[in-house]
């Protein structure tokens, strides 16, 4: 059940009387399927579970307040969960391993949904970088930023100690993809390549492109300076080539993102992500686009509004349930909020120093190992 001003939402499909919920002040009532609760983004921002500690087993139950009966009238809670929108992404968890969903995929068993969405605010510098597990923030900032550059060389990411494409970049998963031909830590024309230069002929890593492709980034950064063409809608970049997908390491997983803004001058994003690695991938992209966001904005003198987040196949591979059922006993910190020092000409110029991260508070990291 979730109370959003004068709106009673029932979360579940239990049949009631209207006069069982002794209820006075609530004129709008809706009754939603289990599985629809995801798809409600902005009314998602406190828990649909719960964690008992089992008296005799000593072991943690994992409780779905959705599907418990309706009592004859509404107690009071014993502690009140303050809203967080943080929550969206452990109910996605939940929803997950109570929906049971099991694929056997194209890299392992996983539990799946299709369709999740999320709204993080970044209004006064927030920024959704999970505090549930600790994030390796930096990490995240640098991949961006190597993207925005329109570079595909993982040797650069490695350089500064970034090792998330390693595993797609082996010699073996090369091969599997037919590009063993390509030079150590090519990764072929994926995301950035695609944001700077899309559809260009591909001849490898070091290849100067410019003014080749579809330079998408840079037109997105023209329209969001002008004063009219900014509240166009059709500020979109996208990293899903149909002609160049079997020349990419791996084909784009966050495929289309969309800019908008607002009559205030407020800049959101919004994200389709076709697959998403609930464990370990969605975080990051929660947090890089959210970055990428207000860097637009400072860069194009806006002010940032709203992250806007759709999952297609949202999955928890088999290896990462135990840890991600720890997960779901945390309450989230607050959020912390980011500050650009800076004001560069040139949108390839911004360096991961010119970032500061306040008051980041989190709990421990949960390792996870990253499926190829």
């Amino acid at each position: 059940m979730y109370i959003h001003s004068e709106i009673l939402f029932i979360l579940g499909n239990k049949c009631f009387d209207n006069n069982e919920l002794n209820i006075t002040k609530c004129n709008n009532i809706t009754q939603t399927p289990n599985h629809m609760l995801r798809r409600f983004a902005r009314a998602n921002s406190t828990p649909h579970y719960r964690i008992d500690l089992h008296s005799e087993t000593g072991r943690f139950d994992l409780i779905t307040l959705a599907t418990e009966e309706i009592p004859t009238t509404i107690p009071r809670p014993p502690t009140f969960i303050k809203p967080h929108a943080e929550y969206q992404y452990l109910n996605l968890i939940h929803d997950i391993l109570q929906e049971r969903q099991e694929y056997i995929g194209r890299n392992g068993n996983t539990l799946s949904v299709f369709g999740a969405g999320m709204v993080f605010s970044l209004e006064q510098g927030w920024i959704p970088i999970l505090t549930t597990k600790k994030m390796a923030w930096k990490t995240c900032l640098k991949e961006l930023l190597w993207f925005i550059q329109g570079k595909t060389d993982n040797r650069i990411l490695q350089d500064q100690n970034v090792h998330i494409w390693d595993d797609n970049a082996s010699p073996d998963f090369m091969e599997s993809r037919g590009l063993s031909h390509y030079a150590e830590g090519d990764l072929g024309p994926i995301y950035g390549f695609q944001w700077r230069h899309f559809n260009a002929e591909y001849t490898g890593h070091t290849t100067d492109y410019t003014g080749k492709g579809v330079d998408q980034l840079a037109e997105i950064i023209r329209c969001l300076k002008h004063p009219t063409e900014r509240f166009s809608r059709r500020l979109i970049m996208t990293a899903w080539n149909p002609c160049q997908l079997d020349e990419m390491a791996l084909p784009p997983c966050h495929i289309l993102c969309q800019f908008n803004v607002d009559s205030m001058n407020r800049l959101s994003c919004a994200l389709y992500q076709r697959s998403g690695d609930v464990g370990l991938g969605v975080p990051f992209n929660i947090a890089s686009y959210s970055f990428l966001t207000h860097l637009l904005a400072k860069h194009c003198g806006l002010v940032t509004h709203e992250f806007v987040y759709y999952l297609g196949n949202a999955h928890i591979y088999d290896d990462h349930l135990d840890v991600m059922k720890t997960q779901l006993l945390r309450q989230p910190f607050p959020f912390p909020r980011v500050e650009i020092s800076v004001l560069r000409d040139d949108i390839n110029d911004y360096t991961v120093d010119d970032f500061r991260v306040l008051n980041y508070q989190s709990y421990d990291a949960i390792p996870m190992k990253m499926r190829k």
